[in-house]
């Protein structure tokens, strides 16, 4: 993926590009010690969901990721070029994920895109999108193979 500018359509926004910027290197800083600089890129309004689970309010996400990484051997993501229009951006991204609970920690990839309203140079809304499966069912010694047969009959 490339690390191009921000593709922009309609409106302009000056604070997008560079909040899009800080929070790619947010995301491949963060970790289960220093969830504190959430803050930095995230309204204290934020609404946040992904196929696991949402939150509201910056509390409640900080308390949302110290679980999420809580097993992270490693995260880093690669991310693509993000489209954006007005205070919308949509920017999607490939995890490369190392966690101790699945596969045995080694490295997985996982294929998504993030949905964010930017306000005043700070994320409100943040909507991620990827398949769990490709997260963590297909990862899982039994229910993976099965899962990843069923895929082979499909296609």
């Amino acid at each position: 993926m490339t690390t191009a500018s921000a593709i922009e359509v309609g409106t302009r926004n000056s604070a997008v590009p560079a909040t899009i910027e800080h929070f790619k290197a947010l995301f491949n800083e963060l970790d289960r010690g220093n969830l504190n600089r959430l803050q930095e890129v995230y309204s204290e309004e934020i609404r946040f969901q992904d196929p696991f689970g949402q939150v509201v309010g910056l509390d409640q996400l900080t308390h949302y990721f110290a679980g999420a990484y809580q097993n992270v051997i490693s995260c880093h993501f690669e991310f693509g070029t993000p489209v954006a229009s007005g205070p919308w951006v949509a920017l999607p991204w490939v995890m490369k994920l190392r966690h101790r609970r699945i596969r045995g920690g080694r490295e997985i990839s996982v294929d998504g895109i993030s949905h964010l309203e930017i306000d005043d140079g700070r994320v409100r809304f943040h909507r991620d999108y990827f398949d769990a499966g490709q997260l963590l069912y297909e990862n899982l010694p039994a229910l993976g193979r099965f899962i990843r047969w069923i895929k082979g009959q499909a296609g």
